[in-house]
């Protein structure tokens, strides 16, 4: 066998090896569904100057339960995603389509309003394909 049959078989099988069992590649969209959402989440907050403390009095949760949220360290159920959305006075936007999935927090309209169109400028945040 010559060296440029070898090296291409060589390419060939550490290629097959590198591809991702079917679960692996699901638990890496999952982490990074969870860390867009962290992102999301993080950026309203900031975005109103709570801390973690006064978001978790608002949504009636603890200060550690936010904190597991902003490192997506837990994946939230629906009903405490409304929690959060009413506790950060905004509507949750959720893109699932395709393959650029993202989150948005809306400010509601009456803030929107008292703040212009700040609230028009703020950005999805992506999970990373």
């Amino acid at each position: 066998m010559s060296h440029s049959r070898w090296k291409t078989l060589r390419e060939r099988k550490l290629t097959e090896a590198a591809t991702e069992p079917a679960e692996v590649a699901e638990v890496r969209r999952e982490i990074r569904l969870s860390m867009a959402l962290a992102e999301a989440v993080y950026k309203r907050r900031a975005n109103l100057g709570l801390t973690q403390s006064d978001l978790a009095r608002r949504a009636g949760l603890s200060q550690a339960k936010i904190s597991r949220i902003e490192n997506s360290d837990t994946v939230p159920t629906l009903p405490l995603l409304t929690r959060l959305a009413d506790a950060l006075d905004a509507v949750l936007h959720i893109d699932l389509g395709g393959e650029r999935v993202g989150f948005h927090f809306t400010p509601r309209a009456s803030e929107e309003s008292a703040r212009g169109d700040r609230a028009s400028t703020e950005e999805w945040c992506r999970a990373a394909s």
